[in-house]
This record gives C-alpha cells, structure tokens and sequence, in this order.
C-alpha cells in the first residue's frame, strides 16, 4: 500500500514537473555516458597494462630458459645424474623467482607421458602445482612444442600456511637434459597481483570521478533547468490569475534573452485582451443600461397610448368599418409592445443581477398540467393535440414556481408555434432523488444544423418572415435560459430538419445542489424515426440511441455570476460572434441521453452553457 503510494506520487511528479522530468533525464543519460567512457577507458587500460606485462613475461622467460640452456650444455658430460641435474638446473631460477615475483615448475620427462600431478617435479616451495592449467600442460605433452603461455590462478602458501590466490600468467618452454637425454618442461608462473592492484586503483577513480561528475551534472541541470522553468512557471501563474479575472497582472520582464522575450509578448497579449474586454464589459453596459432606460421611459407613454388605444378600441362599433378595423390593430399591437416591454424589462433585471428566486417544494407534474389548461386557447386555435406524459408520482423541486410556469409556458408555445403539420406535442415529465426535468417535444420543422446555438438568443428566430400569430417577441427563450440559470439548473436544446425538435428543463432537487445528470435524455427516445400521423421529414438523421451516453451537458447548474456578463453572441457592430468573456462558463463532461448515432450535419443540438442562445 505504502510503495503504491509512493510510486504514484512519484508517477505525477514526473508528470506535473518539467523540472524534475529534465534533471532526471539528463542525469540518466549522463549516468550512461560516463558508464560507456568508464567501461571504455576501463578495457584500454586493462589492455594496456596486460599487454606490456606480457612482453616482458615473455622476454624474462626467454630469458630464464636460455639461461638454464647455457648452464646445461656447460655441464659435464660425465653427469649422468638426471635427479642431481634437475635440481642443479631449478634451484637457481626459484632462487631468482623469490626476488622477481615467479614461481617455478620442471615436469618431465615429455616421453613418459608424466604429468604434474603425478609427482616427480621440481618447483617453488608453497607453490601450489595445480596452478599450472591443464590446457597448457597438454600443450607440451609433444616434445616438439614450443613456447606458450596463458592466463591462471597462482595458489601459493606461505610460511604460516596461509593459501593465497592471485591472477597470474603461466609461460611454459621445453630444455633437454644432458644426464638422461630426455625432454622436460620449464613452467614459470608470473604474478598481476600489481596490475589487478592498479587496476583496482584506475575502477576506483573512475568511480569517484564518474559519481562526482554525476552530481556536478545533476546540479548544472538543476539550475539549467530552474532558469527555464522558473519564467514559465511564472507565466502560467499570471495567466491563471488573468483568467480568474485579474486583468491587471503581468509577468515580471528580466533581461532581454528570448524568455524575456517572451514575458514581454504575454504582456502585449495581456493588455490587448485587458483592452478588448473592457471594451466588451463598456459596449455591454451601455447595452444594458440603454435597454433599462428605454423600458423605463417608455412605461409612461405606453401607458397613456393603452388608455387611449382602450377607449378606442370601446368605441369601435360607433366607427365605420375601416377605423374600427383599425382600433383593433392598435389594440393588437398595444398587446405586443407591452409584451415586449415587460420582457425587456425581465431582461435588464437579469443583466443587473437583481433577479431573486421565491423557493417552494413544486410538483413539476402539476405544473406541467397547469401550464397546459392554460396555453388550451392556442393549441385549439393551431389545431394542435398537447399531451402530458408523467410517472404515477410526484417530481419535486425546489424552485420558483412563477418562473417554472414561466419556462414552461414559452416552451410549449414555442412548440405550438413551430408544430406544423404534425398537430402534436408531447412534454415529458420525470424525476428522482437528484433532479427532476421536464421535456417538451414538438414533430414539426425542426432546427436546421447551427440554428441549436443561436436558438436561445435574444432576439433570434429561425424564420423571420414566418407569421407569429401567437405575438412572441424573441425573449422568451432568452428569458426562460435566465431563469433556469437562475435555479442552477440546465435547460438544453436538440432539433433534426423535419423531425422535430425537443427541449429539456433540469432542475436540482435542491437549490444550490449540484446537476449531474437530468432524469429525460436530451434526444428523444422517438428521434430515430417520425410519428405515424407526422408528414415525412424534409431531412432525416441517422438512429439515435436515446439512453446511450455521449450527451452533452449544461453547466447551468452553477450558480449564475450576479455581476454583468458578456456572453458568446454576436456583435451587432461586427457581425461576428464574440469569444465568451469573464463569467462564462466552461463546457462539462458528457452526461447519458445522448444517442450514439447522431448525426452533427444533420441534428441540431445546443446546450444553455453556450451563452443566451434559442429558436
């Protein structure tokens, strides 16, 4: 438990830190570089020392068997003794041995076949005779054989008996002796034991070296590393802050290299976006107030023009046909521009951040059936067949329940308005521990592809030229975006070109709860194909798996910022969308609903997080 711990710790530093990433990777391959020219440095040297102590092995063993040849054939040839002159030929090379660092072995006679460990041989005292390899001595078991030498284990005793062991090298020369005419071979044994002692001298500097040299890159690396991280560390801190909305903060600018550089652009940027966005957060207050104070101001005139609009329209019948007729326009119209007005006025409310919710435990089910009796007159009116479809128990929220009947109000006249030729809507109602959400589903036109991003804007409808019987103003949709920020709830879009289209109100079952899931799915279960009364579909899309996940979610659950906000929309000046300012909010994750077969050239879906967009 502890050393997974510690090794996922370790796992994000190495992921989170440039720092560390960069010390410990220069740090490893400086590791393997100094291991590769140590072991390379190492081998040059091991050669080195072995080649020039094998040459003068070589000559001194020449030099030792020439020696003993001379001596023998300056013998007498009267000495028949083979015993006595082996002894006379060896004692005077172990006697040199002891002062030059060899040993000595004279095995022999070649002809007999005899090997050391048969006995019968002269050498050094202590000298272990194993220690001449069995390799060699077969070497010079032909008499003709010449010198040769390889590498082995001297084993030796000392005087208090002690067994040593050192690497060494065993050279091996065939001398004849005149006593008995026989073949014997002369092995002198010279110690490395001064070469593996240098050797280990060389290993042990290269080791120090290469561990001091390590460290010292280690450190270098370190502050290399420091000097670069440091400024960007520092820029990203600045950029934070920027975006939580200190617009004031720079990145601190030292020295003129290219991080310099660098600081002073994130400045330029800094400021230019300071300035774009105190413009936008001007433009937009200017907006608001200009918006406020029409609403205001025109209050009293309207007021006066409804009185007198009010005696005409009372009136009318003492008029002739056309002015009567036209005291009904007046009327007409009088309603439309009080509608608008009163929107408008909704709409200054929420700019201001002076919106308040009344909270009381709603039955959505009753409100639901509510706001249906009521918009009875207008579905009658376009002949179409408004449907209620709810579980057999109540779905309760926390919420404002004017502002609920509100929503849900300009929602299903919005579906009335836009049934076409399908004459039904249906609104769905469910709930749960969580949330409870209300979806209302129309089979008529439809959301072309992007209209789902501009359905909740102010202002905005898919057909400007379409006659609006029912005297929307536009606001609506904006206004019900509004409101159900104003819940933290999410209220989302989804439309196919002549499949219908389908919007879903998600409240949190308590005010300030978090959503993170809405008990309808945003693509309607029916989305894969039309209703069996429903005229065939101008464009249909691919099947949709209603209960697949992939949907995309609001963030509208978050509490809305009381301070005045731009939004993503579109710059009446420009004609061009502006990018969101501070108070937007970012895009959540996906959330279950949303089929997997959508198609995005096809269906049209928005979610309310993308600023005050609507149909």
């Amino acid at each position: 438990m502890g050393a997974g711990s510690a090794l996922r710790g370790l796992l994000t530093v190495w992921r989170r830190s440039l720092q560390a990433r960069v010390v410990v990777s220069t740090v490893v391959l400086c590791t393997l570089a100094i291991g590769l020219v140590g072991w390379l440095l190492l081998e040059q040297t091991r050669q080195g020392l072995l080649d020039h102590r094998i040459e003068q092995i070589e000559a001194e063993a020449a030099t030792e068997v020439q020696d003993a040849q001379d001596r023998l054939a300056a013998a007498s040839a009267t000495d028949v003794d083979a015993s006595s002159q082996r002894r006379e030929l060896v004692s005077p090379i172990i006697q040199r041995g002891g002062s030059r660092g060899f040993a000595v072995v004279l095995a022999g006679p070649v002809a007999e076949g005899e090997r050391i460990s048969g006995g019968g041989t002269e050498s050094t005292p202590g000298l272990d005779t194993n220690s001449v390899p069995a390799d060699l001595q077969a070497h010079f078991e032909d008499p003709a054989a010449g010198a040769a030498w390889t590498y082995t284990t001297i084993r030796s005793a000392d005087e208090d008996g002690v067994l040593t062991e050192s690497p060494g090298i065993a050279v091996g020369r065939q001398v004849e002796l005149p006593a008995d005419g026989s073949t014997y071979t002369m092995y002198l044994l010279f110690s490395l034991a001064e070469e593996q002692e240098t050797l280990d001298l060389v290993i042990r500097a290269l080791a120090v070296a290469a561990v001091l040299l390590t460290l010292l890159v280690a450190g270098a690396s370190w502050v290399v590393a420091r000097q670069v991280v440091t400024p960007v560390r520092m820029a990203r801190e600045t950029a934070e802050r920027l975006a939580s909305g200190h617009l004031e903060e720079r990145v601190e600018v030292r020295g003129e290299d290219d991080l310099a550089r660098l600081a002073v652009s994130f400045n330029q940027m800094a400021s230019s976006l300071q300035l774009q966005i105190r413009q936008l957060e001007e433009l937009s207050r200017v907006q608001r107030r200009f918006t406020s104070d029409v609403s205001h101001e025109l209050r009293t005139p309207l007021t006066t023009v409804r009185m007198a609009g009010d005696v005409l329209h009372d009136a009318r019948g003492d008029f002739d046909p056309v002015t009567a007729r036209a005291a009904e326009l007046l009327q007409t119209e009088l309603d439309r521009f009080e509608g608008l007005l009163v929107d408008l006025l909704e709409i200054s409310r929420f700019d201001a951040g002076a919106a308040v919710l009344e909270t009381d435990d709603v039955n959505l089910v009753d409100v639901a059936h509510r706001v249906v009796d009521s918009t009875g007159a207008v579905a009658e009116q376009h002949g179409v067949r408004v449907t209620v479809r709810s579980p057999g128990h109540a779905c309760l929220a926390e919420a404002d329940v004017r502002r609920v009947e509100r929503i849900l109000r300009n929602l299903i006249t919005n579906a009335i308005d836009h049934a076409a030729g399908s004459r039904r809507v249906e609104v769905h109602v469910a709930g749960d521990d969580h949330a409870a959400a209300v979806a209302v589903r129309d089979y008529g036109v439809g959301l072309a592809p992007g209209e789902s991003a501009m359905v909740f804007n102010r202002f905005w409808r898919a057909d400007p030229a379409r006659d609006r019987s029912s005297g929307g103003t536009g606001l609506g949709l904006s206004i019900a975006l509004e409101d159900a920020h104003l819940h933290g709830g999410w209220l989302q879009a989804w439309g196919r070109p002549g499949g219908g289209a389908q919007f879903r109100l998600t409240l949190p079952r308590h005010v300030n709860q978090s959503l993170t899931h809405s008990p309808l799915p945003l693509v309607p279960r029916d989305a894969a194909a039309p209703p069996p009364d429903a005229a065939p579909p101008a464009a249909v899309g691919p099947q949709a798996d209603p209960d697949a996940g992939g949907e995309r979610r609001t963030d509208s659950a978050r509490r809305p910022d009381p301070r005045p906000r731009p939004t993503t929309g579109q710059d009446p000046r420009l004609g061009a969308d502006l990018p969101p300012g501070p108070g937007s909010y970012p895009e959540p994750g996906p959330q279950p609903g949303q089929g997997p077969g959508a198609d995005p050239r096809t269906e049209s879906r928005a979610d309310s997080h993308k600023g005050e967009t609507g149909r």
